[in-house]
């Protein structure tokens, strides 16, 4: 109860100059007043139905055509809450890292604007805006789960995994926390949120990034490149997440680190997960590069001159073929 007072708290509380006033929420209230229409779930498995005791399953036909519409209403919240948030993020981070033109054209679209208390403080409101919804959606999956005796909360959200919309694992998350961690000039940082605490801690000897939210979530990032086990250079998040050092990726994709790797092949496969096609919208970690870059400045400097030797080599042979072969013809 005391969350749910906490989140009508912050659903009208007014904030027209940074959240859309169509921008998604997960609906708490109504959600839980469908849950309460299935406590009957729960009194049908207290009984003596030895079959219910062994599945553990809800048999209440109401419940299951309430269930399709319940879940799929919940994806749908939780798509749109994913795509405000990683669209969002991606111009504020854009304005703090925009350099040379795109800067100008950025600024100037802003009216010249470049205050950096302002990208804060939308940055603050941003993460406050995602952990909320994660919090509210984590509660509602745990008392459906609670009302039908069942694990299809748990099943929920293994879904949401895999469709790449699980709230807390946007790429533009840990994008964030590093934009905090540069604006401080710390290897930590803490801001005040209307349900809490949000921290973020970096520990470049584990090389290892600590988020930890409100409702006691803790979300570890390992920002180890997993081919060429150092922390990433000029790193890349793929479709499924998974975050590498831009040349490891290309390598892993049979791509040169000048074609990019939007060059890669659909069939293209992450390294981690297997998964298919993840290569066709890559995010550039342009924050996360930067503390590295700060952090680390002679690991840095060292990295880039070995990729600006790799591409130099690259670009060389892939020239020398061009020339030799011109019509692809042996």
């Amino acid at each position: 109860m005391k969350f749910e007072c906490a989140f009508k708290e912050y659903l009208q509380e007014e904030r027209e100059w940074m959240l859309d006033k169509k921008c998604a929420h997960i609906e708490y209230s109504r959600l839980k007043e469908v849950l309460k229409s299935c406590q009957s779930c729960k009194q049908l498995h207290n009984s003596s139905d030895s079959e219910l005791d062994q599945h553990h399953l809800c048999r209440c036909q109401s419940c299951s055509s309430r269930d399709e519409k319940f879940f799929s209403e919940l994806m749908k919240e939780a798509s749109d809450i994913v795509g405000y948030f990683n669209s969002r993020a991606r111009q504020i981070l854009h304005l703090h890292t925009a350099t040379g033109m795109k800067s100008y054209v950025w600024r100037l679209s802003h009216c010249f604007k470049n205050d950096m208390q302002a990208l804060e403080q939308e940055g603050r409101i941003l993460i406050e805006y995602i952990a909320m919804n994660a919090i509210a959606m984590r509660k509602i999956l745990r008392k459906y789960d609670k009302v039908h005796n069942s694990v299809n909360g748990e099943n929920f959200k293994s879904r949401m995994l895999a469709d790449h919309i699980e709230l807390l694992h946007s790429p533009w998350l840990i994008e964030l926390g590093a934009f905090y961690l540069n604006f401080s000039g710390l290897d930590d940082c803490e801001l005040d949120v209307i349900c809490g605490h949000f921290s973020c801690v970096l520990n470049i000897a584990e090389a290892k990034m600590t988020l930890r939210l409100p409702d006691s979530i803790k979300l570890e990032y390992h920002l180890t490149c997993a081919i060429c086990l150092d922390l990433v250079f000029n790193p890349y998040a793929l479709g499924c997440g998974h975050i590498f050092c831009k040349s490891c990726a290309c390598s892993a994709a049979s791509v040169m680190i000048f074609e990019g790797l939007k060059a890669a092949g659909r069939e293209s496969k992450c390294p981690i997960c297997r998964e298919v096609g993840v290569y066709s919208k890559p995010m550039q970690m342009l924050e996360l590069d930067l503390l590295i870059k700060k952090r680390c400045k002679h690991y840095w400097k060292e990295r880039l001159s070995d990729e600006r030797v790799d591409m130099l080599h690259q670009s060389k042979v892939y020239w020398n073929m061009q020339y030799t072969h011109p019509t692809g013809l042996m």
